[in-house]
């Protein structure tokens, strides 16, 4: 694995870790971060040991507190649209053909709740916070924070946080569906790591295609989803995996997936 200037990049067993690690700037995201990130991610995208990579911040005041906003100054239009046309961070994560884990450990804000929203899963401390306070600087989320913010909690509730730039607390996130589970400070690494070794040891081509037909669901009609859906489904009956789980399930005992 290559040796990065702005993560740290950790393997156990089969999760892989990705954190972010600007502490002194509240591990905001600059461009190289964003480089780094998506690099990291293709190396990790070819790594048949590894089933799931979960991000994080290092330190535990901020997961990200937003972008680099040095980076903005004297930033015309055309500079900053052909930034966000070029390699993005979001996309790769969006895209990942494996389950990917946001473990929020602290100010998740701006670029740093959009990289969350990119994610499958958002495993929060109990002292994590969210937002998108973008309009305070007069600008608005340009990482898919209202595409997918509104996606995943209603454009209602996307509209107030957008609109306000107002952050909430971990346990509002919950209640709006921002976040999957909230958990003790204490306990939020252990309660991610649980549940990424229990995705991890699935089938790598299930997991694969139920990905892709969950997110379908919010990019397509019903009766192109239900297509796909068929489609995926009938595809796993052609590998190794679902001999194996079948198997498994009628002889009582747990499955060995290989990814085959």
């Amino acid at each position: 694995m290559a040796s990065y200037e702005t993560l740290l990049v950790e393997r156990r067993e089969r999760v892989a870790i990705i954190t972010i690690n600007r502490p002194e700037k509240r591990n905001a995201l600059n461009i190289r971060t964003r480089e780094e990130g998506a690099s990291a991610l293709e190396e990790l995208r070819e790594d048949d040991s590894i089933g799931v990579v979960v991000f994080t911040g290092a330190g535990d005041k901020a997961f990200i507190a937003g972008a680099d906003i040095a980076e903005f100054a004297g930033r015309t239009a055309l500079t900053q649209r052909a930034i966000m046309l070029g390699r993005s961070l979001f996309t790769a994560i969006d895209t990942f053909p494996k389950p990917v884990i946001a473990m929020v450990n602290g100010y998740c804000l701006g670029g740093g709740c959009e990289l969350a929203l990119s994610c499958d899963l958002r495993i929060a401390s109990e002292a994590a916070s969210f937002g998108q306070p973008e309009i305070n600087l007069g600008i608005i989320p340009g990482g898919g924070g209202t595409q997918r913010l509104t996606r995943l909690i209603g454009e209602g509730r996307a509209m107030e946080m957008i609109l306000t730039g107002e952050i909430i607390n971990a346990e509002t996130a919950l209640r709006y569906g921002l976040v999957n589970m909230v958990v003790p400070a204490s306990d939020l690494e252990a309660k991610t790591m649980e549940v990424a070794n229990r995705i991890a040891e699935k089938s790598s081509i299930a997991l694969r295609m139920a990905k892709e037909a969950v997110k379908l669901a919010s990019r397509s009609s019903l009766d192109e989803g239900l297509r796909r859906e068929i489609d995926l489904f009938a595809l796993c009956f052609s590998s190794e995996d679902k001999d194996e789980g079948v198997n498994a399930f009628l002889e009582k005992r747990k499955p060995a997936f290989k990814g085959k």
